[in-house]
């Protein structure tokens, strides 16, 4: 049997927008999610995208961008905050099943981000491991006040390149594989009320001429 490649970047995001659109424009295909897909990829997976989001209920990757069984290898924490065992995930992903396309994928009305900006504003913190994660957001928030940027959007905006860039930063094998152009990182800001996905960052892929936009 032929060996299965792996598409390009390019192509990952490419499928990843156009279920996205699918699903916004027409009608949700629901590809991938009957019997002779699960007995397919029972031997064993080949997503074409890690997608890491937030844990939010309304978030779901694969309801999101209309993808099924196999398709995405997904990593969610609330507030799409990072610890070793979320790297160790995402590198699994990009370098064990070999997928082209890292995604991190924040949204509007993010209780994390919301809850970081209260967290400053009134001294108090919530307690718990819930205040783990929003001093590990709070440097996003810190980031986008000094530079101007105060509206709920800005903010979310900083937070998920922050995440983008502490990904690369802090994983080497991210990192090697993006110079080397076999993997890209990016960001997508996802609005709850319309299903559009957002490019605010990217790394390893030229998209600054075209934001996609489903």
């Amino acid at each position: 049997m032929a060996e299965i490649k792996s598409p390009t970047p390019a192509k990952a995001f490419e499928l990843l927008l156009s279920g996205n659109h699918r699903f916004v424009v027409g009608s949700p295909e629901h590809p991938n999610q009957d019997a002779i897909r699960r007995a397919q990829i029972a031997p064993g997976q080949r997503p074409f995208a890690v997608v890491f989001g937030c844990s939010d209920s309304r978030l779901a990757a694969e309801i999101i961008f209309d993808r099924g069984l196999g398709d995405l290898f997904v990593v969610r924490t609330a507030g799409h905050v990072m610890g070793a065992e979320v790297l160790g995930s995402i590198e699994y992903g990009a370098a064990v099943l070999d997928c082209p396309l890292v995604v991190v994928l924040g949204h509007d009305s993010c209780g994390a981000v919301g809850a970081a900006c209260a967290a400053l504003e009134d001294g108090i913190a919530p307690s718990g491991y819930i205040r783990d994660v929003i001093e590990r957001v709070t440097p996003s928030v810190l980031a986008a006040r000094a530079a101007g940027r105060f509206e709920p959007d800005e903010i979310l905006a900083e937070h998920i390149r922050h995440t983008v860039e502490l990904i690369l930063d802090r994983s080497r094998v991210l990192s090697e594989r993006v110079e080397a152009g076999q993997a890209a990182v990016v960001g997508l800001c996802y609005r709850l009320a319309d299903g559009s996905a957002q490019v605010v960052a990217a790394r390893g892929l030229d998209l600054s001429a075209t934001a996609p936009r489903a």
